[in-house]
């Protein structure tokens, strides 16, 4: 069997990706590890350090603590393009809506919002008064832990959702009809079905690339080993033709495969120069935020976190789980947000060196699930807290919106 990481040993061997190794080569050395209290972090190799003070960001400067340099040709990463732009959030959020009953994902039909609810199946618009309607409710989903209904995405008037169903998770779209207000769904087609499916670890984030093809996040489904294993769809990223046939220029041929080596992805953006970034759950040592290369291997099960280890693709920066739990992710204005569930926290990374963060609103809004670009050049949020593992509030869950300085 040829080797499965010549296609990523190709990809390094751009000119771009040349100079994104060596940006990684220094900007590695700036890591740290935030441990303990925010007020006063102790400095340890390995991830980038973040403090809070009450609901404001505080950007973080590099420590100059080293952490592993990577080796080998596979554990380099793409690098965005350095620039100044960055975005920092302003004021306080404004709830958009409320009552929300677990939702998981927000996406828009032109500047309408459509809210995905995992346990009841449920499409909501979010109307102008800020009251929702139903849409549809996602027929044959097969509830149970963290399966349901999941991330949605929208291309040209057709809705792309995520969902668990007898067979697994899949995907499916439906064709939009009606106007603002009024919107409904014609009858699905499946596009790609038998995604492994578990009680957690399912993945679930769906988006749209600058490429126009569809990207999907899976998760390991608990069978660690299979995220290894380019002949399963477990933890890995998919890319796909809208149509879930497989794109002639992907990675690994004839195979949906775009990334493996992921225990749980569940937050897929691109920065205005392309770079595609995700963010990952990992087990009981460090979550992780990746910038994906194509047949990139990102470690799992083998490595977890930061690992300088031949053949895998290092984060550009990771938290312990008790900080992160990152979820949805969004770039605006060179700034990737970060929707963290047990963290409590929007967090912001910017682009141009993604070793560093900002937090904002820790514990005030309790977990986070979704962030998205909102139509009005705001950021818009939903909150998870109505399931199990969240402290309900009052008139949980919401949807908020908060304004950019920039």
């Amino acid at each position: 069997m040829s080797d499965p990481l010549a296609p990523m040993h190709r990809a390094f061997s751009t000119p771009a990706n040349r100079r994104a190794t060596r940006w990684w080569g220094a900007a590695i050395a700036g890591l740290t590890i935030l441990t303990g209290c925010s007020s006063s972090p102790t400095p340890s190799p390995g991830t980038g350090a973040t403090t809070s003070p009450g609901t404001t960001g505080s950007t973080t400067h590099q420590s100059s603590s080293a952490a592993p340099a990577p080796s080998g040709s596979a554990s380099s990463s793409a690098s965005a393009s350095v620039t100044d732009s960055t975005a920092a959030l302003s004021g306080e959020p404004r709830s958009l809506t409320d009552g929300l009953n677990l939702p998981w994902s927000v996406t828009f039909v032109d500047s309408t919002a459509l809210i995905s609810e995992r346990d009841t199946g449920r499409v909501l618009e979010l109307l102008s008064d800020g009251s929702t309607r139903e849409v549809a409710t996602i027929g044959g989903i097969v509830h149970g832990g963290e399966g349901g209904l999941l991330g949605l995405a929208v291309r040209a008037k057709q809705l792309f959702a995520y969902s668990t169903g007898e067979n697994g998770n899949r995907i499916q779209k439906f064709d939009i009809t009606g106007a603002a207000g009024s919107y409904g769904l014609g009858t699905p087609t499946t596009i790609l079905d038998g995604i492994p499916a578990a009680g957690n670890h399912n993945g679930g984030r769906i988006a749209f690339g600058p490429d126009g093809m569809l990207y999907a996040g899976v998760g390991d489904a608990g069978d660690r080993p299979n995220a290894q294993d380019l002949a399963s769809l477990s933890g890995k990223i998919l890319r796909m033709d809208l149509d879930g046939t497989v794109p002639t220029d992907n990675p690994f041929p004839d195979s949906l495969v775009y990334s493996y080596g992921h225990r749980n992805v569940q937050g897929l953006a691109w920065a205005a120069d392309g770079t595609m970034f995700a963010s990952e759950f990992g087990q009981n040592t460090w979550d992780e935020l990746n910038i994906i290369v194509p047949g990139g291997n990102y470690g799992w099960p083998t490595v977890e976190g930061i690992a300088g280890a031949e053949g895998f693709v290092d984060p550009v920066q990771q938290w312990s789980p008790d900080k992160a739990s990152p979820s949805g992710i969004a770039i605006v204005d060179g700034t990737v947000f970060i929707a963290n569930l047990r963290g409590e926290i929007l967090r912001a990374v910017p682009v141009a060196d993604p070793t560093q963060s900002t937090d904002y609103y820790t514990g005030v809004y309790g977990r986070i699930r979704d962030v998205v670009p909102g139509p009005d050049g705001t950021v818009w949020f939903l909150t998870n807290n109505t399931g199990s593992r969240g402290e309900q509030r009052d008139g949980d869950d919401h949807l908020y919106s908060v304004d950019l300085s920039r």
